[in-house]
């Protein structure tokens, strides 16, 4: 076995150790396709109010530039799934969103992995990242091998369907490259694109995220209120998964394990008129380390009144 092979071995023994369920491979390059894709995305406006997307533009599509140096991109995929569902009187909150907030516990984790790398490789360089620095995760992730970006706009696993967080650690180390998953297995089910509430997707895997539920519910500024038709909520208060739940693959979906991603107890009950009554004290109080914190109080209040004028 060469070095190569020795460390590539060592990188995916030391994901699934840590509780990543997949692992792959890439080599640092410029993603020139998705470098096209994105740029028309921003010229025709979808990224709506968030500016940031507009940011950084030759780092997002660049790995070497965003880590000098950088030979193999690794992406890990960590299951989030629930084993528990909202009672149907509560208002809808995203299955991501319903334990402890996902970057704090990601990050830790790459944090452990290249600690665990350097300690059994040597003084090599790299970066982390979980959704919240320029990297093109579901890009990665399909060079890595790991899946197809569906019509959804979503990382989709044959095995395991799409309810994953997608970690990235860019790398100064050579690594033995899986190879990109090429195949497209949507075929012709447009179960999303049928239901997605506001017909936020469009074809040839193109989301207006400037109408998505989650958009609305998440990133637009919480002094900001949307334009809606009557009855689009579909009872959403924080994100949409609708997209996901009525995905086929899916079905492969199996609950996590992951203590701090267990549901906050309070979430998987609250009616609206509970939630309509809790004060910003209370909120902050249940929701300390929720990624419900995105959208603040003043962001669930807004929405509460959208859902009430949806009604």
């Amino acid at each position: 076995m060469s070095t190569i092979e020795r460390n590539t071995a060592i990188v995916k023994k030391a994901a699934s150790d840590l509780g990543f369920e997949y692992c792959g491979v890439a080599k640092a390059k410029r993603l020139e396709e998705d470098e096209r894709r994105l740029a028309d995305w921003l010229n025709k406006g979808f990224q709506g109010q968030m500016h940031y997307m507009e940011n950084y533009f030759d780092l997002r599509v660049d790995p070497t530039r965003l880590v000098p140096g950088a030979q193999s991109v690794i992406t890990l995929l960590f299951n989030y799934y629930p084993a528990e569902q909202q009672e149907a009187t509560a208002p809808r909150i995203s299955k991501y969103a319903f334990g402890k907030d996902y970057h704090s516990v990601i990050k830790e984790k790459l944090h452990s992995f290249l600690f665990e790398l350097r300690e059994k490789i040597g003084n090599i360089d790299g970066r982390g990242f979980v959704d919240s620095a320029p990297v093109l995760e579901r890009a990665w992730a399909r060079e890595a091998g790991l899946g197809w970006v569906g019509k959804n706009g979503n990382l989709i696993n044959k095995n395991a369907g799409s309810f994953y967080f997608i970690a990235t650690l860019i790398t100064d180390l050579v690594l033995v490259s899986d190879n990109p998953f090429i195949k497209d297995y949507c075929g012709t089910c447009n179960r999303c694109i049928e239901s997605c509430p506001t017909a936020a997707i469009l074809p040839e895997k193109v989301i207006d995220a400037s109408r998505c539920i989650s958009y609305y519910t998440i990133e637009l500024k919480s002094h900001l209120k949307p334009t809606l038709e009557k009855g689009k909520m579909e009872g959403w208060l924080f994100g949409c998964d609708t997209c996901q739940d009525v995905c086929p693959w899916n079905r492969f979906s199996k609950p996590h394990t992951t203590n701090q991603f267990k549901p906050i107890p309070e979430l998987l009950t609250l009616t609206t008129s509970q939630w309509e009554e809790m004060t910003e004290e209370t909120f902050k109080k249940i929701f300390s380390n929720s990624p419900l914190q995105r959208t603040r109080f003043s962001g669930i209040r807004r929405n509460l009144q959208l859902l009430k004028e949806d009604e």
